[in-house]
């Protein structure tokens, strides 16, 4: 009975929610991105250069027998997916900085107490 317990606390934290929530988002957001990158980018930006490779699809781009045309647009896929998460990484982490306080001035002993009393009351006597 402890082993399911312990299983329920750890299914139903919030960190394991958040982290299901999370995969489902990144899966969604990860085929908006391969589309962007097959449909607009491939179209607009590497048709001249695959239209000069003589090929009509980035799949069948290769090189000597490789067929790299699938990995170039991982990869692109990859970089934007990267920048993406960087902005709104980038954007959490502003959200969440603390702002800066002065800080706190030293909290002194009672020996250090005296001592500055001592100091103070020599100044004024040599001021005098």
């Amino acid at each position: 009975m402890g082993f399911v317990k312990e299983f329920k606390e750890f299914a139903f934290k919030g960190n394991v929610l958040d982290l299901a929530v999370g995969v489902i988002i990144g899966a969604a957001f990860s085929a908006i991105v391969k589309s962007f990158v097959d449909d607009i980018i491939t179209p607009l930006l590497l048709n001249p250069a695959l239209e000069k490779a003589n090929v009509k699809n980035i799949a069948e781009l290769s090189w000597g027998g490789v067929k790299y045309g699938n990995f170039l647009s991982s990869v692109i896929s990859f970089l934007i997916v990267a920048f993406v998460l960087f902005l709104l990484i980038k954007g959490v982490n502003s959200l969440n900085k603390k702002p800066e306080t002065a800080p706190s001035p030293p909290v002194l002993t009672e020996d250090q107490k005296l001592l500055t009393e001592i100091r103070d009351l020599l100044k004024n006597k040599n001021n005098i």
